[in-house]
């Protein structure tokens, strides 16, 4: 015989089952009243000041993206300190998908060697969008120096140790490292002449008051291309687009050499993982952009896409890297 309680048990689960289901959609009406984002203008900080190569390529992601999103993406300019002045302003924004900014092979992967005081953590402050785009390199001599090939430079550089001198756009800067990672790995003893930027280097290299330099080919190509300059060997693991008749370090003779310039997008730690996926879902999209990859290929960069967690690899890998090389070199910068 049934029991007399059957009933009411059943009525007590229908109405447990229906309170849970209501407290559920109670606690799912926040989730889905949140608007989408954006819902207003993205600010993008750039550490450079405006007009350089990094300001370019940061303009014609941000209107692609802007296009896409609905939203204005506003560059904001905050040059200095080596890069530190606009990865701070970066790091210490609120996180909420409304400023993000560049960050470059020195912002997070060079700075915490190089200097004593850095106002951030590359490890721990920032949530890393996706890489923008890579600088490549390409060791360029003064015209009349008589080698063709690297052979014949490190030859010529084994000849007359001490005596040949190299320029860099500043000391601490991945041209200046990747120089002195180049002489540790071949035994070379080279002079560094630091300038400030690439500009009056490039001037007194063409001059003849240096000899080489390790140079980005956004910078170099006008005057390789007019004979001023000399390219000796690209230091990337392929040949670029930009000088196909360049061979690598590897190929010239040189294995396991690369040195190059790169940069991404970041957001403050903390930022809504879902805020970085779209982020970083645009950001792909323009760096596939017919017309963007012609601009950059047009300016010797080349695109960098990565997921985030590509590019948080890539930060952390590169660090390790360069700062062994700081160590080694004794390379310390003051504030």
């Amino acid at each position: 015989m049934a029991s007399r309680t059957e009933p009411f048990q059943t009525l007590r689960q229908l109405a447990g089952a229906a309170s849970l289901a209501l407290l559920g959609l109670v606690a799912a009406a926040p989730a889905m009243a949140q608007p989408a984002y954006p819902q207003q203008a993205v600010k993008w900080i750039v550490p450079f000041p405006a007009g350089g190569g990094t300001d370019v390529v940061a303009r014609l992601l941000a209107q692609s993206m802007a296009d896409a999103v609905g939203q204005p993406i506003v560059i904001d300019n905050k040059p200095g300190a080596g890069t530190m002045i606009g990865g701070d302003a970066i790091a210490k924004a609120r996180p909420d998908g409304y400023t993000v900014g560049t960050v470059d092979v020195s912002t997070v992967a060079l700075a915490p060697s190089l200097y004593s005081k850095v106002p951030y953590r590359s490890d721990s402050d920032f949530s890393y969008i996706g890489g923008t785009t890579r600088f490549p390199f390409v060791l360029v001599v003064r015209p009349n120096l008589p080698v063709n090939t690297l052979g014949e430079l490190l030859a010529l550089a084994r000849q007359k140790p001490g005596e040949l001198k190299y320029a860099s756009p500043g000391a601490g800067g991945p041209n200046h490292l990747g120089m002195e990672l180049l002489q540790r790995k071949v035994n070379i003893k080279l002079i560094h002449v630091p300038y400030r930027g690439d500009a009056p280097a490039l001037q007194d290299l063409m001059g003849g008051q240096i000899d080489m330099y390790l140079v980005n080919t956004a910078a170099s190509l006008p005057y390789i291309r007019s004979g001023k300059l000399r390219p000796i060997a690209l230091s990337m693991a392929r040949r670029s687009s930009a000088l196909p008749d360049v061979p690598t370090f590897a190929e010239a003779g040189v294995p396991g050499f690369e040195a190059y310039a790169w940069q991404g997008l970041a957001a403050p730690a903390s930022t809504p993982p879902q805020v970085v996926s779209r982020l970083n879902a645009e950001l792909n999209k323009a760096l596939a952009s017919p017309a963007i990859a012609a601009r950059l290929s047009e300016m010797g960069v080349e695109p960098l896409p990565t997921s985030p967690a590509e590019f948080a690899r890539l930060v952390a890998e590169q660090s390790a890297q360069w700062s062994t090389v700081i160590r080694e070199a004794g390379v310390r910068l003051e504030n």
